[in-house]
């Protein structure tokens, strides 16, 4: 009886400590994602800090992009995925070597267009290091100037062997750039914007999805997020120079959506930040 008391002990005392170490565990775990969701948070700010054009730019692209992703049925992880390589999709445009090529008005020469192409692989190294909680970011990222047919950039992939986030991201990047005047080219019209996505269906672009965002209730979802943001001020980009004052960080909320709600394809209301 008093072996049996003493197992019951020692199995007890094991257990114990079994559980406490696991929750000790789950403690750092937790505290490990809270800090790698606040460096994303983190970046963001970054890219505003840098520039606002850019700040904004990806926001509308995320924008779009969910609008897309819930179209197409995604579930709310890859819902989640797809809005974090939209909002950092850009993030290797704010390297020091680029940042002077890429807000120069002037027409690029094919050594800084060379130059330019690289800002997929900057981004994904800069996410490189949260691939233990974010393991599909930095991989889309550097997914999103490739095309369906093979003919795009860093490693040329093609068709379904293309991220889906990046696929998606790819369709919602081109058209903001095409609807949005940046400093180097007038906006297109709406209705330029869908043919020259519908040009693309099956070359550029995964063709389903550009079926999918020219869809009268999405591409509806995606002009009212066009109207929107035509309706903002545009953000002032302070000019880069060695001998300016510094300035200030702007003070800019952590939850971006929070402010600016990503619209329901379905119509079911609004959605909540992931």
């Amino acid at each position: 009886m008093r072996n049996l008391l003493d197992r019951g002990v020692v199995e007890f005392a094991v257990g114990a400590a079994a559980g406490a170490l696991l929750f000790r565990e789950r403690q750092r775990r937790n505290i490990a994602e809270r800090l790698a969701a606040a460096v994303l948070e983190t970046l963001l700010r970054a890219i505003d800090a840098n520039d606002g054009e850019t700040g904004a730019h990806v926001r509308r692209v995320a924008r779009y992009a969910l609008i897309l992703a819930d179209a197409a049925d995604l579930d709310a992880s890859e819902q989640r995925n797809v809005e974090r390589v939209a909002l950092f999709h850009d993030i290797g445009k704010i390297d020091e070597a680029l940042f002077d090529i890429i807000h120069d008005n002037s027409k690029l020469s094919p050594e800084e267009l060379r130059a330019v192409r690289t800002h997929p692989q900057r981004g994904a190294e800069v996410l490189a290091p949260l691939a233990a909680f974010y393991p599909d970011l930095a991989d889309g990222v550097l997914s999103h100037h490739e095309r369906w047919d093979g003919k795009g950039y860093p490693r040329k992939l093609r068709a379904n062997a293309i991220p889906m986030a990046a696929r998606i991201v790819s369709i919602a990047d081109s058209f903001d750039a095409m609807t949005f005047t940046r400093r180097y080219q007038n906006a297109r019209s709406f209705e330029e914007a869908t043919e020259t996505l519908m040009t693309g269906r099956g070359t550029q672009f995964d063709p389903n999805l550009v079926d999918l965002f020219l869809s009268p209730p999405v591409i509806h979802a995606a002009m009212q997020v066009l109207q929107e943001d035509h309706h903002r001020p545009r953000p002032r980009r302070v000019p880069r120079t060695r001998d300016r004052e510094a300035i200030p960080v702007p003070k800019l909320s952590f939850r971006w959506r929070t402010t600016t709600p990503a619209p329901h394809a379905r119509g079911r209301g609004r959605r909540r930040s992931p």
